[in-house]
């Protein structure tokens, strides 16, 4: 095991801007993944783990892939890499999976994030959406990074199980639509529906931001919209409790053991 002591130190530096810059983060194709259950979690589901580092050493795991690299800092130091106020003793270093969407989609239960650029309900959207047993999560321009650091504490450790894909609308439509999957999005016009009234166990629903909802561009190639029935005084929900709803909905033809 390494010990490092100096904030000047490569990894250390290389750290830190993982946690503060989307650009670099992207451009390294590497993310953080901080405390130790998250950890835990990234090394029990396989996700590829670059670097571990600990205050102490009795805080690992055991049986680290033997490709890990381990390094042993003072608990200063950890303060210093760490985006929260208050660190455990564990941070990975992950390579981030690939955000292409795949060219085939499988039939089965999608959601559309569009424009949602709070990473804090993004990662709790994810970490539901992998709950009730949806296949994957398209996320269009404007969201939130789905590996940043706040959205990677959110997810819960959902980011290593269930697929996350950044995709323009037109490409979306092209494989939902080879897939004969339909695209509903969570909004009010003329052709609205109940949420419950639609079988939603192939197909893919959009969720807006709060401040705009559903993007004019995005429904004009939805084939209905949805509403969440409320009562009358109530304009609408936050948008990770709608998603919440939506995938309820989804999942009722049953979960499956996935």
């Amino acid at each position: 095991m390494e010990e490092v002591t100096s904030r000047r130190n490569p990894l250390v530096q290389h750290i830190r801007r993982l946690g503060t810059e989307r650009k670099y983060r992207r451009g390294c194709g590497c993310f953080l993944c901080e405390g130790d259950r998250l950890v835990g979690e990234a090394l029990r589901w396989g996700a590829a783990v670059e670097a571990l580092v600990c205050t102490r050493p009795e805080a690992l795991p055991a049986d680290l892939p033997p490709e890990t690299r381990l390094v042993q800092v003072p608990v200063d130091l950890m303060e210093t890499l760490s985006t929260v106020e208050a660190p455990q003793h564990l941070l990975a270093v992950c390579r981030t999976p690939a955000l292409a969407p795949p060219e085939e989609l499988e039939a089965g239960r999608y959601l559309v994030l569009d424009g949602l650029q709070d990473p804090g309900n993004v990662g709790t959207i994810w970490r539901t959406a992998d709950a009730l047993g949806a296949a994957g999560i398209f996320l269009l321009p404007g969201c939130a990074d789905p590996f940043s650091p706040k959205t990677v504490r959110a997810t819960m450790g959902a980011c290593f199980r269930l697929p996350v894909w950044e995709t323009g609308l037109e490409s979306l439509r092209e494989r939902l639509s080879a897939a004969g999957l339909p695209l509903y999005a969570t909004a009010l016009r003329a052709d609205t529906v109940d949420v419950r009234a639609v079988p939603l166990d192939r197909a893919a629903v959009v969720i807006g931001s709060e401040g705009r909802g559903v993007s004019e561009a995005v429904l004009e190639r939805c084939e209905k919209t949805l509403k969440i029935p409320m009562r009358p005084r109530c304009e609408s929900l936050n948008a990770a409790a709608a998603a919440t709803v939506v995938l309820w909905e989804m999942a009722r033809g049953g979960l499956g053991e996935a």
